[in-house]
């Protein structure tokens, strides 16, 4: 199985990028994990918060097949303890996944097609954080699924 997460917008903060580079190669060891990053949309200044969403839906669309199971990152989604991540993840791998999908979307959420086209909906937490802390935390909570799986002494229970 493959995992990617789909960002929109570039990590500005060295020290975070640092961060998710620490556990993105902590993460070769288990799987393969990668991080496409999808521009700004120009001139999103002169844009509605819907015309902005449409376009970077159509953009994240474009990144999926329709073979792919795709997760939202959504504050509405379903929340999982760390050790429910993992079992999610070995869920997945028995059913054959071939591509899972985590998409972080633009500062207004995703448009009405992203929502259609996704499988499945994730809350990292009831609170907001920013998109940058979100890639961050989300990248050490699938480092933490993994270790778990492993029986690896990362995660104390």
């Amino acid at each position: 199985m493959k995992i990617s997460l789909l960002c929109i917008g570039k990590t500005d903060d060295s020290y975070i990028q640092q961060a998710i580079d620490t556990y993105l190669k902590r993460l070769t060891h288990y799987i393969t994990f990668t991080i496409s990053v999808i521009p700004d949309v120009k001139n999103a200044k002169n844009l509605t918060q819907e015309q902005q969403k449409t376009k970077e839906g159509e953009l994240i669309l474009k990144q999926i097949s329709n073979a792919d199971f795709v997760m939202l990152l959504d504050e509405k989604g379903k929340e999982f303890r760390s050790v429910e991540f993992s079992r999610f993840f070995e869920k997945k791998m028995v059913d054959s996944v071939n591509h899972l999908i985590f998409v972080i979307g633009g500062p207004y959420g995703f448009s009405t097609e992203v929502y259609s086209r996704a499988n499945q909906q994730l809350s990292l937490s009831k609170m907001t954080f920013s998109h940058q802390m979100v890639r961050l935390f989300f990248v050490e909570q699938v480092y933490r699924a993994f270790t778990i799986m492993r029986g690896e002494p990362y995660h104390h229970e």
